[in-house]
């Protein structure tokens, strides 16, 4: 099993200020909680960083460092593409979104990257990355599909340089598509509806055209290269059943990538509502989206793009219990009047343990900056705490 904490949540656009903090961080927490043994990485590359990194003997010495520390990259973050954090990201996370050739190229260097610093003893990586785009960029149903299609056929591209790559280097490397709220693809159904109506078809007829590939050679290539990105945080905002959705993936031969351990917020209204509402209200900060899922006494669920909407249209009569997109520690489950969805990540992983889908686990945390201050601890600590955690799952 890979376990390792996803960098995104250090500082630095360009790699020279991105691996100062790296070569600061890394190794201390490895000291914490791995010292003998080798600790995964998921690293995270801007788009600046991403080009930096073309450079070889840039990637020759990152590689020659990891070796000298024990660290190893098992895989990569390619879902933000430029400023993460001290700026305003909300939906702009999402931008350049998969119809543009900016999204294809930084991927394409991505992977370059990651197939020179994926260990020899490891042939399997992957970098996760945005569900096409953000669904509310598209104002009709007929604008959304033709981003769907266009956005399908950008990744197919993607798709035709990790076959050249395996053909190159002997690397399986694969784009872990990542469901998030109101992304164009927010949730287990979606997926499984755009890998089945949208990728396998298009993407048969692409690759024959393009690589002179069978149907069935272009069916096994695209469900090699293109995988599920399991953040756990996203899918329990969604109220999502993890057996149910990884029951479906099996049967459709859909392979999970990794698994992004992660934990969101959630109020239970029944008791304190006025109390729990200032209480989340709290968490409502300026630089990412905090969708909420609401949901309601007549069973069905109200999604909010972000935590201020939410808020503003709370209805006690009606409201029975909100998840909040707010990445919070994943040791801590409760918060005085708020709880965590700490408890997905324990049957995420618990079913991962009996019926094993991927080997890989990437912590997400990367809110830290942005959490109320009587919840923040020194950086690495922090880091170190959660990764122990997830360790002793697994023991």
């Amino acid at each position: 099993m890979h376990i390792g904490y996803c960098t995104n949540i250090h500082l630095g656009e360009d790699w020279v200020s991105h691996f100062a903090i790296l070569q600061d961080s890394l190794p201390s927490v490895k000291g914490r909680i791995s010292p003998d043994k080798p600790m995964g990485v998921g690293l995270r590359l801007a788009n600046q960083a991403s080009h930096d990194l073309q450079d070889t003997a840039l990637v020759a010495t990152l590689r020659q460092w990891l070796d000298d520390n024990g660290l190893y990259v098992f895989t990569m973050n390619g879902f933000p593409y430029g400023g993460f954090h001290n700026t305003r990201v909300k939906d702009q996370v999402h931008a350049p979104d998969w119809t543009t050739d900016d999204r294809v190229d930084y991927t394409i260097r991505m992977f370059r990257v990651l197939a020179q610093l994926l260990p020899d003893t490891l042939t399997d990586g992957g970098i996760s990355t945005s569900p096409i785009s953000y669904r509310y960029w598209w104002k009709t149903p007929d604008e959304l599909a033709a981003a769907t299609e266009t956005g399908t056929r950008q990744m197919l591209r993607v798709v035709e340089e990790l076959i050249a790559l395996r053909q190159q280097t002997g690397k399986w490397l694969h784009l872990d598509i990542e469901p998030e709220p109101d992304g164009i693809l927010e949730s287990g159904p979606e997926f499984l509806d755009w890998y089945q109506t949208w990728l396998l078809p298009v993407g048969i007829t692409h690759l024959g055209e393009k690589l002179g590939l069978s149907a069935d050679e272009a069916a096994a290539a695209i469900r090699d290269h293109i995988q599920l990105c399991y953040d756990v945080c996203h899918f329990a905002v969604g109220y999502e059943n993890p057996a149910s959705v990884l029951d479906q993936l099996q049967a459709r031969g859909i392979r999970v990538g990794k698994i992004q351990v992660s934990s969101a917020l959630k109020v239970d209204f029944s008791s304190q509502a006025e109390e729990k509402l200032a209480a989340i209200a709290g968490f409502d900060e300026p630089t990412y989206l905090h969708q909420v899922v609401a949901r309601l006494t007549d069973g069905s669920l109200k999604r909010f793009a972000d935590l201020p909407e939410a808020l503003q249209a709370f209805d006690a009569a009606t409201h029975l219990e909100w998840r909040v997109h707010f990445h919070v520690p994943l040791f801590v489950d409760n918060y005085g009047l708020l709880e965590s969805t700490q408890s997905a990540i324990r049957d995420v992983l618990a079913l991962n343990q009996k019926r094993p889908f991927t080997d890989q686990l990437e912590l997400e945390t990367y809110t830290w900056g942005v959490l109320p201050e009587s919840m923040q601890l020194p950086l690495n600590e922090s880091i170190s705490r959660e990764m122990a955690w997830v360790m002793a799952l697994h023991q």
